[in-house]
């Protein structure tokens, strides 16, 4: 494995974290559009190449096990969930070409996309909140390790992972141990007790664990998570319950993937709305 006192190199490989968004839209198109499909392989765009060697190559089980020591302790700053959405909004992605969008007015869209298809209150408020750990990168990490398909360390790599071909050069490739179908876990132990690759996924979901039903917990750890709820990879290490929360996570993507770019919402006249909405679930300040 790598040097533990080494950090992998940051990166700044795309030109705005939407880049990447963009890209997983042309990944994964609606169904009906899915006969149209392009080969993403030779068409993607250099920046998003590079993101996914710097991702596959440096997420390392050892990496992403010292993330979980340093930001699962939820001491890096204490704040509400408007206030973080605040936070996230002086990440301005000033040399992305494709948006002039705030990201509080990304994150409404998704959520004003479930309201009115009238689902319940806790699903509008996911849609709300689910890329609030982006602020990651506002806490110094880089692109590589915030946004990006997320997949299981610790065992073999599946090629149902976007660019697979990266993986060659992680370290933990050339770890036997690690390289088995199901590596350090048990057969279908479950995903509670897998490690995710390092990002704004599962660091979220460990700030609102407390607070939110089961459902929205699953849309907001895994909706990453494009091997397993979008390829069908990864159910060996599934238990039943997880089966069933990709369901709920399939339910989830659409809104994620294709609401942005619709109409942007009008941010004073629905944060009453959203202000309330928030101090039903969450208290006034959540530990970051």
């Amino acid at each position: 494995m790598s040097d533990p006192g080494r950090e992998p190199q940051a990166g700044n490989p795309l030109q705005g974290l939407d880049e990447w968004e963009h890209f997983v839209k042309e990944r994964y198109p609606e169904p009906e559009q899915e006969s149209a499909f392009r080969d993403y392989g030779d068409n993607v765009r250099p920046g998003v190449r590079e993101f996914y060697r710097l991702n596959h190559s440096n997420q390392t089980l050892e990496f992403v096990l010292a993330k979980e020591r340093q930001y699962l302790a939820l001491n890096h700053r204490r704040m509400g969930v408007w206030e973080a959405m605040e936070f996230l909004n002086t990440l301005v992605d000033e040399s992305d070409p494709d948006t002039e969008l705030s990201q509080i007015e990304h994150l409404m869209q998704t959520s004003e996309a479930i309201r009115r298809d009238g689902h319940p209150r806790w699903f509008i408020l996911t849609g709300l909140i689910h890329d609030l750990g982006k602020i990651l990168c506002l806490f110094g990490e880089p692109q590589w390790a915030v946004v990006g398909d997320t997949f299981p360390v610790g065992c073999r790599y599946s090629d149902r992972v976007v660019f697979p071909e990266y993986f060659a050069a992680n370290p933990d490739a050339r770890d036997p141990r690690l390289q088995t179908e199901h590596g350090i876990y048990e057969p279908g132990a479950g995903l509670d007790h897998v490690h995710m690759s390092w990002g704004h996924d599962e660091y979220l979901y460990h700030v609102v664990k407390d607070y939110l039903p089961p459902p929205a917990l699953a849309m907001i750890r895994y909706h990453s998570f494009y091997a397993a709820h979008r390829e069908g990879a990864y159910t060996h290490l599934m238990s039943a319950f997880d089966r069933e929360r990709m369901g709920w996570v399939r339910r989830f993507n659409p809104y994620d993937l294709y609401s942005k770019g619709h109409e942007p919402p009008d941010v004073e006249k629905l944060r009453p709305y959203y202000e309330g909405l928030i101090e039903e679930f969450f208290p006034a300040e959540l530990a970051w």
